[in-house]
């Protein structure tokens, strides 16, 4: 399931990333992250994993997306690997490819990584060429979101970023493994949920929702892996 999530930052939260991150001289080789495969079609800049600046904005970013309802109802986290920050321009890309399963977080924390997410700096209009290209079982899906949204897609997806050819693209990503594994079983029970959301909004019958919240609950606690 690939899911857009709108306004994940405000417009003022947006421009302070955006800004601190252009300014920064902390800005490495992306090839210096990767494998040998990788490094043979990724053609961009990364903030410095171990840059103070890097960490700061993680953390920052991690407190916004814990108090994000569709973002939580979506991901269902178990675990989110601090962001990391790209930065594309002058044709940068990064060709197809497909995410590690597992990835190593602070220390000797290790992540499987069930879902991935991009969050975009850049207002669309200010760059050309960029799009995250997904490829699934439906086909290829190009991704361009403005500034401040965020995408989430399984991270078991071929996916590359087509050449930067004007402007600049700055963004975050990061890797999520979610308490229910199942992308099957996550989708449904994120389909329940704004569809219990929904009831209770419209005023619908109480005792359904409730009954409804139950369902949604046993199922989580069936299927969750805590």
């Amino acid at each position: 399931m690939m899911l857009h999530v709108p306004a994940v930052l405000t417009g003022e939260q947006t421009q302070t990333f955006y800004k601190t991150l252009v300014e920064s001289d902390k800005w490495v080789d992306g090839r210096s992250t990767v494998g040998p495969q990788g490094a043979q079609v990724k053609r961009n800049l990364q903030l410095d994993d171990r840059s103070d600046l890097r960490h700061r904005l993680a953390a920052e970013l991690l407190r916004v997306l814990r108090n994000n309802p569709l973002f939580f109802a979506a991901s269902l986290p178990l675990n989110i690997l601090p962001p990391l920050f790209n930065r594309y321009r002058d044709g940068g890309t990064y060709g197809m490819h497909v995410d590690g399963a597992v990835m190593q977080g602070p220390g000797d924390h290790q992540l499987r990584s069930d879902l991935a997410c991009t969050l975009f700096f850049s207002n669309p209009d200010d760059y050309d060429g960029g799009e995250l290209v997904v490829s699934d079982t439906y086909g290829e899906h190009e991704v361009k979101l403005p500034a401040g949204d965020l995408i989430l897609y399984p991270a078991s997806s071929l996916h590359q970023v087509n050449p930067v050819t004007r402007g600049e693209r700055i963004s975050a990503f990061f890797w999520i493994q979610s308490m229910v594994r199942d992308e099957v079983q996550r989708r449904l029970l994120f389909e329940l949920d704004t569809s219990i959301t929904r009831l209770s909004e419209t005023g619908a019958d109480r005792g359904a929702t409730v009954q409804l919240t139950g369902v949604y609950h046993n199922l989580l606690r069936r299927w969750a892996e805590i």
